[in-house]
């Protein structure tokens, strides 16, 4: 059970778990419980006799993402603006980061940073920044576990960050901002020239649909890593779709619609 005290020491009789991800090194997943602030690590390796260890994290823990390496796990603490970072090899907790407010990474994003090295990025629901955190302890320890660097995207209401290894591309969505020119476009940056800003490009008026708030969430990419996918996303009597841009030209390459594609949103290898 998840019942229990807050890492603020206040008792909590129904938290919720936010996300569950698998360790990359022994039967054992790691499991966020929400209003706690507390991460669970279950040791699963004999079903009968389950074996956990609890870390103290900050409060209001919701999704995040594995370094590049699979060691580290990055979590949001949303409303306390901070990404906790779990050590899942050594089965503990390696840093807690402030962030900017309010972040939501979906899994985040891993890329090398022309300046710092390794970095995984979140972006904000509370505010347009993107916070870049050094993840490389042994090559850039000066660097890791802090914010190295943050620019400004379009604006707050960002659900999900996304790039690939094969690509240079940074991409940023904005949903949930109230001004529709963010929530219907994305934001790319290129990840050599940070500096230099970020592209718009429309994605929901390449979809060519009819009324609806037509909310561009999700970036996502396919297998080749060669186009990234995004999700039109309108309300459950409106039409919606799925566009497909090339990332390295940034094009669009195809719209996907269907009266099936109802409030598309994730989409998955």
């Amino acid at each position: 059970s998840t019942r229990g005290m807050t890492v603020d020491n206040e008792y909590h009789p129904e938290p919720r778990v936010a996300s569950i991800v698998a360790s990359h090194y022994r039967p054992e997943f790691v499991v966020n419980a929400k209003e706690t602030g507390k991460i669970m690590l279950v040791d699963y390796k004999d079903i009968n006799n389950l074996k956990m260890t609890t870390l103290d994290a900050a409060k209001f823990l919701h999704d995040g993402g594995l370094d590049s390496t699979g060691r580290y796990f990055l979590v949001a603490a949303n409303a306390s603006n901070k990404i906790a970072v779990v050590d899942t090899k050594e089965d503990k907790m390696a840093a807690i980061v402030d962030v900017g407010k309010t972040p939501h990474p979906g899994r985040g994003a891993n890329f090398i940073h022309p300046k710092f090295g390794p970095v995984w990025a979140t972006s904000h629901l509370g505010d347009e920044s993107i916070s870049m955190i050094g993840t490389d302890p042994i090559k850039h320890k000066a660097q890791a576990w802090e914010v190295v660097d943050t620019v400004k995207g379009q604006g707050g209401g960002s659900l999900f960050i996304k790039t690939h290894p094969k690509s240079k591309n940074l991409w940023i969505d904005t949903p949930l901002n109230p001004d529709a020119k963010m929530s219907q476009s994305i934001a790319v940056f290129d990840i050599d020239h940070l500096d230099k800003g970020f592209t718009v490009l429309p994605i929901a008026e390449w979809a060519n649909l009819g009324e609806g708030a037509k909310r561009i969430v999700q970036p996502e990419y396919n297998k080749a890593g060669d186009e990234a996918w995004f999700s039109v996303w309108s309300a459950k009597d409106k039409e919606s779709a799925i566009v497909v841009v090339d990332d390295k030209t940034r094009k669009l390459k195809a719209v996907i619609k269907d009266p099936k594609l109802i409030t598309p949103t994730g989409k998955f290898n």
